[in-house]
């Protein structure tokens, strides 16, 4: 009888790996990118899960002779020596010498689109998403999602080398967590339940038992809304961390971990980040300006009469990003103690003036990614505050659970990955750097 041991062993290498190879006979899996055919030889480029090789064919490399099956897609496993050589700039290159192609798969019919250029040309961005299994296998395109990996990796390294426990949060609850109406409604065995705005009140819960955790996970939003910068389902990295001594503790640690995710951009997605030209920025301190302040500014330095003194529009968010860079040479601004009446339930106010909160929202070059602050702690006060929002407690009472038996001082974040992603990309549509997005248009493919 076989068994299987879980012992996996690859008889193919990467293209990284070239190096330890020079001269030899090696294996490489992949498609098809690009045949361009030469006079008594052709360029063959395979692409693999990061990389577009060059192999070259020529009847003198070896006894294999060419298949006219081949093509663009072709899936192939290609055996050949590994020949390095240098550029114009010295820098050493490699290349593999086709000794053998086995076909593994063939497509059934040609591409839609052309995928094997640098990037998507003249093609609309509803093309680009109709077809999005195909059209991600474009270079740039892939790329995309490579930076995010990281982005989501690194948020989930830092925290965790730094005492964080990564929970899970069901996506079906009992209520909203953020209130208001862009709440999706479910029918759960004959009773009304709701998709999750965010993990908020499980994360708090867990507070209490963890002290520290975090999820990256997604949420959803049933906003009637199809803007460039927003999604109906988006994937929120969220964190909590109770005994904190201000919420000021909670930007630190933004701050952190901002700092590392960028640092592990800039050393383990190089590749992604030529490809996508990305500046990624330099973090040393991030300023701050208070919610009111913010709006003077806006008023005095830019002339912008405000619309709503409750909140930001998109043009006020731009400006402070310009008056951040300009002013404070820094691509980030925390504006703090935003009001009372568009935070959520759970946000602490501000003992010194109860019409503002213990919050913040950061700013990413004129885009808010973040949303935080301070959470009430205090049974009463939450019970208080509730009645004072015109919520029912006693349909609460799962999520009271922590604050009747003992709840440190907290607080927490999310950050929106997709939206994070387009700005450090400089894209234009916060669905360009959705996998596959949903909106109040698009739930395929």
């Amino acid at each position: 009888m076989d068994k299987i041991c879980g012992k996996v062993i690859s008889d193919t290498i990467s293209f990284a790996e070239f190096k330890d190879y020079d001269g030899q006979i090696v294996n490489i899996k992949g498609y098809i990118h690009r045949i361009r055919e030469m006079t008594g030889f052709a360029f063959v480029i395979v692409r693999t899960s990061r990389d577009t090789i060059q192999c070259v064919y020529a009847p003198e490399f070896s006894s294999y002779r060419w298949d006219d099956r081949l093509c663009e897609e072709a899936c192939v496993k290609i055996t050949g020596k590994v020949v390095s050589s240098q550029d114009a700039k010295g820098n050493q290159r490699f290349e593999l010498q086709i000794h053998d192609i086995e076909i593994l798969s063939l497509p059934a019919e040609g591409l839609p689109i052309v995928i094997n250029k640098k990037q998507l040309d003249n093609i609309q961005l509803s093309t680009v998403l109709d077809l999005r299994p195909i059209s991600m296998r474009n270079p740039k395109e892939r790329a995309i999602f490579k930076v995010q990996e990281g982005i989501a990796r690194g948020f989930r390294e830092c925290l965790m080398q730094n005492g964080f426990t990564e929970i899970r949060s069901p996506k079906i609850n009992f209520a909203g967590a953020e209130g208001g109406t862009n709440i999706f409604k479910l029918d759960y065995f004959g009773k009304q339940v709701y998709l999750a705005q965010s993990p908020q009140l499980y994360k708090q819960a867990l507070v209490g038992v963890y002290q520290k955790v975090f999820e990256v996970a997604p949420v959803f939003r049933a906003e009637h809304h199809d803007t460039s910068r927003h999604l109906n389902e988006y994937t929120s990295m969220d964190f909590e961390m109770g005994f904190i001594n201000s919420f000021e503790d909670i930007m630190n640690t933004e701050v952190m971990v901002l700092k590392y995710i960028m640092n592990l951009l800039k050393t383990e997605y190089k590749e992604e980040l030529d490809i996508l030209h990305i500046d990624v920025p330099e973090i040393t301190e991030v300023p701050t300006i208070k919610f009111m302040d913010a709006k003077e500014l806006l008023m005095k330095k830019f002339k912008y009469q405000p619309q709503d003194m409750k909140d930001f529009d998109p043009a006020e968010e731009e400006l402070l990003g310009k008056y951040a860079k300009k002013e404070l040479n820094s691509d980030f601004l925390f504006v703090t103690h935003y009001p009372s009446k568009k935070r959520p339930f759970y946000t602490m106010d501000d003992p010194a003036d109860p019409d503002y909160t213990l919050s913040f929202d950061l700013l990413f070059r004129g885009l808010e990614i973040t949303s935080g602050g301070q959470r009430i702690h205090d049974y009463n006060e939450q019970v208080a505050k509730m009645v004072k929002c015109g919520m029912d407690p006693e349909q609460f009472e799962t999520y009271l659970m922590l604050h009747k038996y003992g709840a440190p001082p907290h607080g927490g974040l999310g950050i929106g990955l997709e939206r994070l992603t387009m700005h450090l990309l400089g894209a234009k549509n916060v669905r360009e750097t959705t996998m596959f997005p949903r909106d109040i248009n698009r739930v395929t493919p």
